[in-house]
């Protein structure tokens, strides 16, 4: 029988271990997301317990570039926890994980809260919600899965979340569809993109997250914040590098990778 308490417990275990990810979900009994949310609840429970209460949200594989690095056609949700929100200039460890990435993203800071409701959530729902942006790294592990992504697996991992890492919130800002996202490593800019990747605008995956959670009967809660997937594909560090991501009109974030 599918049993995602078990499932959450052997998922734990491999993190905890520091082991490669093999695709687990159909071979413990997930056969569709429903039963992959189920087990990243469960290993959720487990990690509130490690790294405090629920903070926020990630959504990941929200702009066209990370669905096709990922093979995976939809964005996805994990849980954000009180000591994965960490500020702009640490310093994250290799060592921390098995293979650390790093994403580039705006994160949304809600004002009031988005409860359940018939009508879907739009952009101008939640822009009236939000009071402050950011500009974020997050910082994930992929423990080196092999792509393209079984969607179900990555799910159930808590869409593979390590961190939020946060630059200054801006509590007044540009059109978010039009701001350029600049990543630069060691001095040099490296990528590039706009709000506009992110599902058409930064607010798009929010508005998303807020329909999905209304569907299950949960509230997107203020205070809460949300990372809304990056602008542009995600990227492994070496031990010294310095990252930089700038989101103009907004801010930057920084963040070192040690050894």
């Amino acid at each position: 029988m599918f049993d995602p308490e078990a499932v959450a417990d052997r998922l734990l275990q491999d993190h905890q271990h520091h082991r490669n990810l093999i695709p687990f979900a159909r071979d413990a009994g997930a056969e569709d997301l429903a039963a992959a949310y189920a087990i990243q609840a469960a290993l959720v429970r487990r990690y509130e317990k490690i790294h405090g209460p629920r903070v926020g949200y990630k959504i990941g594989l929200t702009s066209a570039r990370m669905q096709q690095m990922c093979g995976i056609p939809h964005p996805i949700p994990g849980v954000v926890l009180a000591s994965r929100q960490q500020p702009s200039g640490i310093e994250r460890r290799l060592s921390e994980m098995v293979h650390m990435g790093l994403e580039f993203e705006v994160c949304s800071r809600l004002g009031r809260d988005l409860p359940p409701r018939a009508a879907p959530y739009t952009v101008d729902d939640v822009a009236l919600a939000v009071d402050a942006v950011a500009p974020a790294f997050e910082v994930i592990d992929d423990r080196n899965s092999p792509y393209p992504l079984d969607p179900l697996s990555l799910v159930a991992d808590n869409a593979w979340n390590e961190g939020i890492v946060l630059g200054p919130w801006c509590e007044s800002w540009p059109d978010l569809a039009a701001a350029r996202g600049i990543v630069e490593c060691d001095g040099l800019e490296i990528d590039s993109g706009h709000g506009r990747d992110v599902l058409g605008h930064p607010f798009a995956p929010l508005a998303w997250l807020a329909t999905h959670l209304s569907g299950l009967g949960q509230t997107l809660r203020a205070g809460e914040i949300v990372s809304t997937g990056s602008m542009v594909t995600t990227r492994f560090p070496v031990a010294g590098n310095h990252y930089r991501f700038t989101v103009e009109g907004v801010g930057s974030v920084e963040l070192r990778i040690g050894a």
